[in-house]
This record gives C-alpha cells, structure tokens and sequence, in this order.
C-alpha cells in the first residue's frame, strides 16, 4: 500500500538554505483511516519503499520494520500475536500469563519481540527499531526521519 506523504517544517529554499546536510526531519505519511486497523490486528504497509509493521493494541498504535534482525526474517508477518509465559520470584516461580497481546513471534525462527518496545525477549542486546505512529482526522501517520540531502 503506497502512503500519502506530508512533510514538516518543508516552508521552501530559505528554509532548506539554512538546514545542515545532516539535519534530521520528519516525514509523515498516512497509511490509512484508523479503521483499517482494528483493535488486536497488524499488517505491513509500504512506507517510502520501507516494509513497516503497524499494529493496533487496545487503541495504541505502534510501527516497527519488517525485518527480524536475527536473519532479516519478516518478523512483521507474522500470523498472530500473543504475550508470553514469564516465572520470576514474585510469582513464586510458577509461570504467569504477561504482555497479551503484544508479542510478536517471528516466523521464521521463533524470536519474540515486545511490539511496544521492540525489545527483543531473548537477547537483551536485540531491539527491533520503533517509528513513530500517531493517528491525526482518523488517519493513521507514520513518521520517519530522514537526513536532508546537501542540495536540499
């Protein structure tokens, strides 16, 4: 699905002229109406030639790349999402039901990912990036930065 792109802060060459080549700025996109994305469901939208995971739990939107940094898998595509068994002292080490919900399982190998962190359940060191997501008129916006080009 190709994304509408609005971008900010673009108020022409005077703008442009005093920006650094390596300034970072943000690009919106919309992806579509919030109603294409019911409470407890995903899906992969293309966004600026980018494969992102949006995902809708309990009403907060969260977007994250469609690539497991295992083994590039397409962790996003995954078939559902669920939460995730965790026994600790405070539970007396019997396992307890956490995170429903927001748990992604990459399909290829099995990793499991925290959608609203994108951290890694496994590896503390593997973090899924995040981007920013927001709905804005009942449209769902995804943000991306991007380094501004010299001759911008």
């Amino acid at each position: 699905m190709q994304s509408e792109l609005r971008r900010e802060g673009a108020g022409g060459a005077a703008d442009d002229s005093q920006r650094d080549a390596g300034e970072r700025r943000k690009q919106e996109h919309v992806i579509g109406p919030v109603s294409d994305f019911p409470d407890g469901s995903h899906r992969v939208v293309d966004v600026d030639g980018r494969q992102i995971g949006v995902f809708n739990i309990r009403g907060s939107f969260h977007a994250l790349p469609n690539i497991c940094p295992h083994q590039t898998g397409p962790v996003c595509e995954a078939k559902q999402v669920v939460g995730t068994l965790v026994a600790t002292e405070k539970t007396d080490w019997d396992p307890e039901w956490v995170k429903d919900g927001e748990v992604l399982i990459c399909p290829w190998h099995g990793l499991e990912y925290h959608i609203p962190t994108g951290q890694c359940l496994a590896f503390p060191n593997i973090k899924l990036r995040r981007y920013d997501v927001s709905v804005e008129d009942d449209q769902v916006v995804i943000r991306l930065s991007s380094r501004a080009s010299p001759s911008k």
